[in-house]
């Protein structure tokens, strides 16, 4: 093991030197200006009455002190109280330190009210000059987070920890194009010093993050036929990024051996990796339960005066440049575009904002720790570039600012409990074009309606980032006073958000098709337990597919025979994905040579929907059509969504294989390079082959 590729010694003393510098600044900057407001505050306030300005200086030095002594106390009564306390409690605590500051400090007085509007001018003006000359960079919240805590003595040091970082929807082409730039500096250095290497993946179909996660951290893909999918075992849809159903997603995918089960934290994931302690994870998530470590980073984040106005600085910051910028493509008359809604604005600045400094927060508390691998999820440029497109100045700025986390946890490492080694990987790419509704005048739901002569049930639901602040909200958890009272209005609006994107079973069974789209893939299917085969879909509804195969905004669609035969068809053609035999026109040609192996894998798989229908790709712009309202998308074949990232250790990237093909390969990957840093030594059982794989589907169609 080396001790270069985790983290250098350069950096170690840089990291140092930088944390150094600006505690001093910050302390500097903060007791100068509060000794000035609290000189303003004794001529302004009759009841505050001081002797000398070196007793002001003295009750604003002694107040910093007691400010670092009465913050953790504040922050565990935050914790249990719950988390609607933390700015009542932010509020009153500077009138509370003040003034028992005042009562330390001799020739000085004041009464309580008094000490409190002095307590709240000086902190007032004291949290904008720290905030302007420190608070606001992200090296003054990794300074705050490097002095939380001393990491603790872990009992195998010689063991290598890994941290794994998901850019969640970054695009290889679009990271390696920022590279070139110049744009995202922490990376650049890593890889042209030689330190990284920076490799292209490519994710299994569908292109969607629970399969992507699923693969990665629990070893297997089989069951994830989109992001939402009817599932005809509990005869309703399930979406991964609602806690109940990620919780059964997992549940049958979990052997117990996943990517983080030896002393592992998953952090803001869809799944576990079998992880012991889970934060801000999707099938962990419950609002009986939810973290005292998640409420305690929470409180202590919003108790500081870096975090606190840094937090409300960016919340509105995001807030304003989002509506800014949406109008900014409505009056350039940018294109491919869809309208963005306040709704997306706050979304938007709770993922590139809090959820971000909240996820680096419990990464460093993990690190000091001395864990010995985490995992977490960064949904800041997928989210943006869902909305506004892979290259727009949004998307490449939330690309930038992942970077300096990056940047954030390297320096971070310098003072963890073990060496760390840094990866990121991309769960899957993106690719962008106008809605297929906007283009074509019809979603795909109505489309197959007026194919089939009958109505069909839709479901929708295309902010995926919802569920991010929902995990969040369902981790502060219920325990303490706020969370009583406002678990009865939380629930309501769970159920309503439920009933409406119809992730709860029906009262009734349906026999009505259901048609449900993951980016630019549908999704088609007949209620019941068993799969209809191409025949018998084409016996009711003879219009169907073919309709659908000529359709202009339909690249191919794909299902097996009433032999288990798996077929793709398109306008022209028809192709054997077992054998590659083609009639007429090859519908895949298009969309790469890997297209018939995943496009197989997929259909061939038991939990696969009656019929798979992929949007069509423009062979000049590379763009696609997607089945929900959205610029970027990703989910089936086509453009830049089937191309990932993986950023590793120059000594750990020498055992990656030239060619990665699917989440489930990667998983192997990501165990090797635990064995190269000393963990996971034993030799586990490899994960079984997904059934059918020999090119036919068994049982019955």
């Amino acid at each position: 093991m080396t001790s270069d590729a985790p983290v250098s010694r350069r950096a170690r003393r840089r990291g140092r030197g930088r944390f150094v510098l600006a505690d001093l600044a910050r302390l500097l900057a903060t007791w100068l200006v509060s000794t000035l407001l609290l000189w303003l505050a004794d001529a302004l306030l009759p009841d505050l009455e001081a002797s000398s300005l070196g007793s002001l200086a003295a009750v604003a030095a002694v107040s910093g002190v007691v400010g670092s002594l009465v913050r953790p106390l504040l922050v565990e009564v935050g914790v249990r109280l719950g988390w609607l306390t933390v700015l009542p409690l932010a509020f009153c605590a500077q009138g509370v330190v003040l003034h028992v500051a005042i009562l330390l400090v001799p020739g000085i007085t004041a009464t309580w009210p008094a000490a409190f509007w002095a307590s709240w001018v000086s902190a007032a003006g004291a949290t904008i000059a720290a905030y302007v000359l420190t608070a606001g960079t992200d090296e003054s919240l990794t300074t705050a987070l490097a002095r939380r805590g001393r990491p603790v003595r872990p009992t195998d040091p010689e063991v290598d920890g890994l941290v794994v970082v998901q850019l969640d929807g970054v695009p290889f082409p679009v990271l390696r194009w920022a590279v070139q730039a110049g744009g995202v500096p922490t990376i650049r250095r890593w890889v042209t010093t030689g330190a990284y290497q920076l490799r292209e993946w490519t994710p299994q179909l569908p292109c969607t993050t629970p399969a992507s996660q699923l693969g990665l951290l629990h070893g297997t893909v089989a069951g994830i036929p989109g992001f939402r999918w009817y599932d005809r075992e509990l005869g309703r849809v399930l979406v991964a990024n609602h806690p109940g159903d990620a919780r059964i997603i997992e549940e049958r995918a979990s052997d117990g051996r996943g990517l983080l089960c030896e002393d592992g934290v998953s952090i803001s994931n869809l799944f576990s990796g079998d992880a012991d302690n889970a934060l801000l994870t999707m099938s962990r998530a419950s609002p009986r339960v939810g973290s005292a470590q998640t409420r305690r980073a929470l409180a202590w984040f919003m108790l500081t005066p870096t975090g606190f106005s840094r937090s409300l600085t960016r919340t509105l910051g995001q807030v304003a440049k989002e509506r800014w910028q949406a109008r900014a493509q409505v009056r350039h008359d940018l294109v491919p575009r869809v309208p963005r809604s306040w709704t997306f604005a706050l979304l938007r600045s709770v993922t590139n904002g809090l959820l971000r400094d909240l996820n680096t927060a419990l990464i460093a508390e993990e690190m000091q720790a001395g864990r010995k691998v985490i995992y977490v999820d960064y949904v800041d440029y997928d989210e943006v570039a869902h909305h506004a497109g892979l290259f727009r100045h949004e998307s490449l700025d939330a690309l930038e600012g992942l970077d300096r986390v990056l940047g954030n946890l390297e320096l971070l490492a310098a003072h963890a409990a073990r060496r760390y080694r840094l990866v990121v990987v991309s769960d899957h790419g993106q690719a962008q074009g106008q809605p297929f509704a906007d283009r074509h005048g019809v979603d795909l739901p109505t489309l197959c309606t007026r194919l089939m002569g009958e109505d069909v049930h839709d479901f929708e639901e295309t902010d995926e980032g919802w569920g991010r602040a929902h995990a969040l909200v369902q981790d502060i958890g219920e325990e303490g006073v706020a969370g009583r009272l406002t678990a009865p209005a939380r629930r309501r609006v769970e159920r309503e958000g439920e009933d409406r994107d119809g992730s709860r079973a029906p009262d009734r069974p349906t026999t009505r098709p259901v048609v449900l789209g993951s980016g630019n893939l549908g999704l088609f299917y007949v209620p019941g337990p068993t799969r209809q085969s191409l025949d018998a879909l084409t016996a009711r509804w003879p219009r169907l597919l073919p309709g659908l195969s000529k359709h202009p905004g339909v690249g191919f669609i794909a299902g097996i025979d009433d032999h288990g035969v798996p077929w793709a068809h398109g306008d022209g053609g028809r192709v054997d994905l077992a054998s590659g035999a083609v009639t007429g026109t090859d519908p895949l040609a298009r969309f790469g040579e890997h297209a018939r192996r995943v496009l197989l894998r997929a259909v061939l798989d038991p939990r696969a929907p009656d019929l798979y229908v992929n949007s069509s790709v423009d062979d000049h712009t590379l763009d696609i059509a997607a089945f929900e309202e959205l610029v970027g998308a990703h989910g089936g074949l086509g453009g830049w969504q089937d191309s990932a990232v993986l950023l590793a250790p120059q000594d750990l990237a020498g055992s990656v294989p030239e060619r990665v093909e699917g989440a489930e390969q990667l998983h192997q990957v990501l165990l090797g390079f635990l064995r190269q840093s000393g963990q996971r030594l034993e030799s586990g059982p490899p994960h079984p082959a997904v059934p059918g794989g020999e090119g036919r589907l068994g049982g019955e169609v």
